[in-house]
């Protein structure tokens, strides 16, 4: 539990479900078949229990006096008030409310409320997300690397390979997107493009090229140091990330990169290319 919130995400549930002609004919068709297998019973069923004449009620259009347009057909009659995404407050404040605006709409907001509250998800992770960079950054400045804050350097120390680690897609994406509000380092491709869609940001995160296990030990074992130098020579300028544990990281760290590949690395240094040797195992505190 933290004693503030970051608040992020509505925005893309609002433009992605909630905007334009949501309810047409053919959604109230559909609709009301489901209802009628979902709801029976062997009693049979009411067909009373689905409110087609509210769901068609908003999908006509309703027009003012002088012939403008009120609501324009299938528009939700909603109105949604909320802080500015990104803003941090105290927790147990108030984030969004959401209101109905047609009298005949009085239980339109019961069905949109599963779908909004969804928005504690990108809100806890753009949270915590924002409490590890509050680490980072305490850490950087405790261990005299204030050159690697005032360079942003920061933004890239908590890479996001989460892709492969979430229930779908889309939770890639929105949770990819939330951790893009305090960093910029993502090779979750989903949030890049959710962000680019829906908040019309051109390019939310970066990436460099990496290794991961399977380009390091399709060299088998007794080739691990091959596989290294590959990967410097491939990638001679800028920076290249090594993943270093597939079968012993201080075997790796002391005798390949400590002392085979040593005067490679400072010659390196003088083009500005960096190498950051990845330990993706083990205990972190041990490990590091």
């Amino acid at each position: 539990e933290q004693p503030e919130i970051c608040f992020f995400g509505l925005q893309y549930f609002l433009k992605k479900y909630l905007v334009g002609r949501v309810v047409t004919n053919k959604k109230i068709d559909d609709a009301a078949e489901y209802f009628s297998l979902h709801f029976r019973n062997e009693h049979g069923y009411n067909p009373g229990i689905f409110n087609r004449a509210g769901w068609e009620h908003i999908s006509r259009e309703y027009r003012r006096d002088d012939g403008t347009i009120k609501r324009a057909g299938g528009h939700l009659p909603i109105v949604i008030k909320a802080v500015p995404e990104g803003t941090v407050l105290p927790s147990k404040n108030v984030l969004f409310t959401m209101e109905n605006t047609e009298d005949e709409c009085y239980w339109l907001t019961n069905y949109l409320e599963s779908l909004l509250v969804q928005v504690w998800y990108p809100m806890t992770v753009c949270t915590q997300s924002r409490e590890q960079k509050k680490i980072i950054r305490r850490y950087l400045e405790g261990t005299g690397c204030n050159e690697s804050i005032q360079k942003s350097w920061q933004l890239f120390k908590l890479h996001d390979f989460g892709f492969r680690g979430t229930s779908s897609v889309e939770s890639a994406a929105i949770g990819g997107a939330a951790h893009l509000v305090n960093f910029i380092g993502s090779d979750t491709l989903p949030a890049l493009l959710m962000l680019r869609e829906y908040y019309g940001m051109a390019c939310a995160g970066f990436s460099i090229p990496s290794a991961e296990h399977s380009t390091i030990t399709v060299w088998g074992r007794e080739r691990e140091l091959e596989a290294f130098r590959h990967m410097l020579n491939t990638f001679d300028k800028g920076m290249v990330s090594v993943v270093s544990d597939s079968y012993d990281i201080f075997n790796a760290c002391d005798q390949y990169w400590g002392t085979d590949l040593k005067e490679e690395i400072e010659k390196g240094r003088e083009s500005e290319k960096t190498v950051v040797i990845r330990p993706d195992s083990g205990k972190l505190p041990d490990t590091v």
